[in-house]
């Protein structure tokens, strides 16, 4: 019985466990069936809107640019909020086109410019515009293998001057373009311009062109702003930035432009610093010259954003830098406080820009006028004629480009020209110096040098005149600039020691000024070679008077002046004074004069040759009746006219340093085709005027981290 038993027992023990199975399989799916109706029906709606919330990203925040300012604490250049638009079309899927063109509608509504580069016309006919950024364009088609779209290096030079090459056909890029964006055919021809165009600048960062971010538009306002969010753009974001704000109008050269930097900068400069690709950087000027104090260190922070790229939470806790241990807030840029004086700044470049006005000439151009201090070197004004206004560069450019003057161009530190009879006080030192001539020596002028047979050059004296100056000594050479008296010198002393104190001067050097300047060269035979011809000893004569090949910037003569001036300690230029931290709480860094060469000049030397100068605005000098008479400091000076051609007239210079007796200031000041040097006096006169009676060499800050506005 108990064999027939025991299977009845395991079919019915079988069973139980089947409907337990089976129970508890229900019961999961009843489970799983419950969470799917909670997930999709109960809190649907808010699982949603939570998922897109959970984009996160990592965001870079722009460190705020530290200021600059002049010597006394007046603030030139801040920051100022701003705001600015960029694209992201990875939120804007197949709408892409669609999102893009009422963005652009919306640009014109509001009168709202943006970047396009593509060097086309902007209407039909198109043609290839005469500047443009061709070489990002013939990057990108290589990358696309189209072939005979872009015009060529060759071609595009051939346009800008004013030939008329056989371009590839703009229409056909524009086509090919519309084509590869799937632009529709309906779309106007300006539209559908429009549109490739910031389709291309967008392709140009996918494919690696340019390594800067495309900021489609900067420094839009509130009105824009409001119709774009009206209009739920997706991937159009408004960024809040910082802008530069100019609180002068005055020294553009010297200040410089901020701009985002472009592909060479980061990979030859800024990628090694570990700056972000689309940082801003300075350009020019000492926005570029002090960029490591000015920049400061971005931070990083987690963001959410939402699937139209619309940032919906932002963490306020600092993303902790794995390396360091410590948070990655932003850490503002330095303070940068120059040498400038910009009151003084001012009032050179008015005295300049009414001089140059008020000359006759009708060949007159550029002008130039730098104010050094004797005793460090410091550049307390530097002025280029014509200018420009900084706040409005970007909506003048192109004016500002095609300008025949070229009011872009530092005539102070890049423009090169002979200085003419301003040149003799360096052939009378060294002519002193090495024992050549003594104080007290005389020198006949005789009108004509007649050293050499077949090479005669006049006095300028006697060539105007028909007379001559008599029997000179050196302080009365320089007063009367005479010719014959320094053709004798510089003859006696020979080419390699003239050039020799030149250079000790700074002449054909450069100064050591943190912006871009250029290093001019001296007359030799060095020089004369390198442009195929033949030095002569003729040729020594017209170098020692500042002719030949003698071409010196501004501010190498300004920087030679204060070295006669301080007795002839050559200091290097600058325009760094110190710099302070981001609450002007602390000096980081001071500026320590920087002693470039000692002339060891002998006192009586010396006094000889300033004494000359200090003739030329006495009663009988060339420049007493322009206005000397008038300022109550003596000023020792020296006017110099350099010929450029037979056909137009000459350069006009002139120098000075100032009080006579104890120096505190050195000018130089050039203008091109001004004609005499003399004429440059008034102007001189103006800016000195100012400097002394404007307390300008007194004036201090009130207080510790006083701003002065």
């Amino acid at each position: 019985m108990n064999g027939k038993k025991e299977p009845m027992m395991d079919g019915r023990q079988f069973h139980v466990r089947v409907r337990g199975v089976m129970v508890l399989l229900a019961a999961v799916l009843v489970g799983f069936l419950w969470v799917l109706y909670d997930l999709q029906y109960v809190h649907g709606a808010e699982y949603l809107e939570q998922s897109r919330r959970k984009i996160a990203k990592t965001e870079t925040v722009e460190a705020a640019r530290g200021q600059i300012l002049d010597r006394y604490g007046r603030v030139l250049v801040s920051n100022r909020a701003s705001y600015n638009v960029s694209l992201d079309t990875s939120f804007m899927g197949e709408d892409r086109n669609t999102v893009l063109l009422r963005l652009l509608d919306i640009c014109r509504e509001e009168s709202v410019t943006w970047s396009d580069t593509l060097p086309v016309s902007q209407s039909t006919p198109y043609v290839f515009t005469a500047e443009g950024a061709y070489g990002n364009l013939r990057k990108y088609a290589e990358k696309m293998k189209w072939e005979g779209l872009v015009p060529t290096a060759e071609e595009i030079e051939a346009l800008q001057s004013a030939e008329s090459p056989a371009l590839p056909s703009a229409e056909r890029l524009i086509a090919k373009l519309r084509e590869t964006y799937q632009v529709d055919p309906a779309l106007s021809d300006e539209e559908a311009r429009d549109l490739v165009g910031v389709l291309y600048e967008l392709a140009l960062r996918s494919r690696e062109i340019t390594w800067s971010s495309y900021v489609f538009a900067q420094d839009v306002e509130m009105t824009f702003i409001v119709k774009v969010k009206e209009a739920s753009l997706s991937g159009v974001s408004i960024d809040t930035t910082t802008v530069r704000e100019y609180n002068t109008s005055y020294a553009a050269h010297l200040l410089g432009r901020v701009g985002l930097m472009d592909s060479d900068e980061w990979n030859n400069i800024y990628q090694a610093l570990d700056y972000p690709y689309n940082a801003s950087v300075g350009k020019d000027g000492m926005e570029q010259a002090f960029e490591s104090y000015l920049h400061g260190v971005p931070g990083k922070r987690a963001i959410e954003t939402n699937d139209q790229g619309k940032v919906v939470s932002a963490d306020d806790n600092w993303k902790i830098d794995e390396r360091t241990g410590e948070p990655q807030a932003p850490q503002p840029g330095y303070n940068v406080i120059s040498t400038l004086d910009i009151k003084l700044q001012e009032a050179v470049e008015r005295a300049l820009a009414d001089g140059v006005g008020a000359l006759k000439s009708e060949d007159t151009q550029g002008a130039a006028a730098v104010v050094i201090d004797v005793n460090d070197g410091g550049v307390l004004a530097s002025a280029s004629y014509p200018t420009y206004d900084l706040s409005t560069f970007l909506q003048n450019y192109t004016e500002l480009a095609n300008d025949p003057l070229n009011p872009l161009f530092n005539r102070a530190t890049q423009g090169i020209y002979p200085p003419g009879s301003t040149f003799k006080m360096v052939t009378a030192i060294a002519g002193l110096q090495e024992g050549v001539i003594t104080p007290t020596d005389e020198i006949l002028d005789t009108g004509r040098y007649t050293y050499y047979k077949d090479y005669q050059p006049q006095c300028w004296y006697y060539r105007q005149y028909g007379r001559t100056h008599g029997k000179e000594n050196v302080s009365e050479a320089i007063r009367d600039s005479c010719n014959i008296f320094f053709y004798d010198v510089g003859r006696r002393l020979g080419i390699s020691l003239l050039d020799e104190y030149a250079q000790k001067f700074g002449l054909g050097e450069y100064t050591g000024i943190e912006v871009y300047e250029s290093k001019g060269h001296v007359a030799g035979p060095g020089y004369t070679e390198s442009l195929g011809q033949k030095w002569y000893d003729g040729n020594t004569l017209p170098a020692a008077i500042g002719q030949e090949n003698n071409q010196f910037t501004p501010i190498q003569l300004a920087n030679y002046v204060a070295t006669l001036a301080n007795g002839g300690t050559h200091y290097s230029a600058h325009l760094l004074k110190e710099v302070k931290s981001s609450d002007f709480s602390q000096v980081v860094y001071q500026y320590e004069p920087e002693v470039l060469n000692e002339l060891d000049l002998d006192p009586e030397n010396l006094e000889a040759v300033t004494r000359g100068m200090l003739m030329v605005t006495q009663p009988g000098g060339s420049a007493y009746s322009y206005g000397f008479n008038t300022l109550d400091i003596q000023v020792a000076a020296k006017t110099g006219s350099a010929q450029v051609s037979s056909a137009t007239e000459s350069n006009a210079v002139f120098v000075c340093f100032a009080p006579y007796e104890d120096p505190e200031i050195a000018l130089a000041i050039v203008v091109e085709k001004g004609g005499s040097g003399s004429t440059l006096s008034s102007i001189a006169v103006e800016i000195l005027d100012y400097y002394f009676s404007s307390g300008s060499g007194m004036e201090t800050v009130e207080g510790e981290n006083t701003l002065l506005r």
